[in-house]
């Protein structure tokens, strides 16, 4: 009797699509225990990494892009960048690519601007770098100390498609990692890549590490 192509359980497991995890700020010291979890749990996710944490921990991007996941964009500084100019709009975004790039993270695809503040001038400054912008459609609000109870139920919210804004260095954050892979995996969803064309998630499609051009920029 052959064996079947793929378990059943497998297939199901994404019998209602895909969804974006994605952690800003990092990396942190808080990173390689995020990594572990996320491992464990059985997800991948988009790491939206500061240019200036890249620099001062480049083994860390290293890991995460080791580890699966996909790293990209949240500026060098974490400045409010609708505030600053064009030309320096464009520095924070290109010494992040940089850093990231240098780091072994590969050259990011997306952007996420600092506090989810844009305009058309910032998104033709990320433009310009091959980035394709990327907020979120639920906000668990880890960042203002939001219970691990509360993210998980955020998270239980999602749906095909849909992104959630998570933080790397938030405790409860963490503590609810496994709790949301078993919520995703009840509701049929998996953990997937953010698609740098239409900005939503689908299925995953390999690591996620895009060849640094020539000369490292």
């Amino acid at each position: 009797m052959p064996e079947p192509s793929r378990p059943t359980a497998v297939r199901a497991a994404a019998r209602n699509g895909y969804v974006g995890l994605t952690f800003d700020d990092g990396p942190s010291s808080r990173t390689p225990a995020l990594l572990s979890a996320l491992r464990e749990a059985g997800l991948r996710a988009t790491m939206f990494n500061q240019g200036n944490h890249a620099d001062a921990d480049p083994g860390m991007v290293r890991a995460q892009a080791d580890a699966g996941m996909w790293v990209a964009n949240h500026s060098y500084s974490h400045p409010r960048m609708t505030r600053l100019g064009r030309a320096r709009m464009e520095s924070e975004i290109s010494r992040t690519q940089r850093a990231v790039a240098a780091a072994g993270g590969g050259v990011p695809e997306l952007f996420r601007p600092p506090y989810g503040e844009t305009d058309d001038t910032l998104r033709a400054a990320a433009a310009k770098y091959g980035l394709r912008e990327v907020l979120w459609d639920v906000d668990p609000q880890d960042w203002n100390g939001a219970s691990a109870d509360a993210i998980v139920e955020a998270a239980g919210r999602l749906t095909d498609g849909q992104i959630i804004l998570l933080h790397d260095w938030s405790a409860t954050t963490l503590e609810a990692i496994p709790r949301i892979g078993r919520v995703l995996r009840a509701k049929g969803l998996r953990a997937g890549r953010i698609c740098p064309v239409t900005g939503r998630a689908v299925a995953p499609a390999g690591p996620g590490r895009r060849a640094a051009p020539a000369g490292g920029r």
